[in-house]
């Protein structure tokens, strides 16, 4: 198997995310539920576990969507600081004025 970016890993957890949301919030609402007897509970913290391990939200990392950079990301505009600054210097960011002294 071909080495992949991380890039690629990350969109492929976001994707599979979102697929398995509906499934985990529902075993997670049964588990949860103390209405419920316990080896009903047991039984969806057991078919929680089954699921795919990149289906959690928690395994998805913020990445610059520029470069891939994982640290100094802005959420908003989802691009790393470095990456924000060059593109703010070349005037390619609408809104974005870079000072200078």
């Amino acid at each position: 198997m071909a080495k992949k970016s991380s890039i690629e890993k990350n969109n492929r957890r976001r994707k599979l995310a979102k697929q398995y949301a509906p499934k985990r919030d529902r075993l997670k609402a049964v588990a949860n539920d103390e209405s419920l007897s316990l080896e009903e509970r047991f039984q969806a913290r057991l078919k929680l576990a089954e699921l795919p391990r990149n289906a959690s939200e928690t395994r998805i990392r913020n990445r610059c969507e520029v470069t891939g950079r994982p640290r100094g990301v802005y959420r908003k505009l989802m691009m790393s600081r470095i990456a924000l600054r060059e593109l703010g210097s070349l005037g390619l960011i609408p809104g974005l004025v870079k000072s200078s002294w």
